[in-house]
């Protein structure tokens, strides 16, 4: 059975292999506009639902579990800056 990358052209091989050498710079910035998505959102359902990709933004980039935990339990937008912060390069 063939493996999918052999469909792939030369171009496109170098486009996903950039994409996943650059994944966690990705999902740092998707982090970034999330906690930007937070501090403008006025429906509560809609928070709930960015915490959520939050949470799983935070697993994405690193974070410790501990401080996951305390931001979440918290949903404090100055600790979630906080942590976002020292994740970045």
């Amino acid at each position: 059975m063939a493996k999918h990358h052999q469909f792939l052209n030369k171009t496109q091989q170098g486009i996903v292999r950039r994409f996943y050498d650059h994944k966690s710079g990705i999902h740092l910035t998707k982090l970034q506009e999330l906690l930007s998505d937070l501090a403008v959102s006025d429906d509560p359902k809609a928070a709930a639902k960015l915490w959520t990709r939050v949470e799983e933004y935070l697993g994405k980039v690193g974070a410790e579990p501990a401080a996951i935990a305390k931001v979440l339990a918290t949903k404090d937008l100055k600790a979630l800056a906080t942590l976002v912060g020292k994740l970045s390069p």
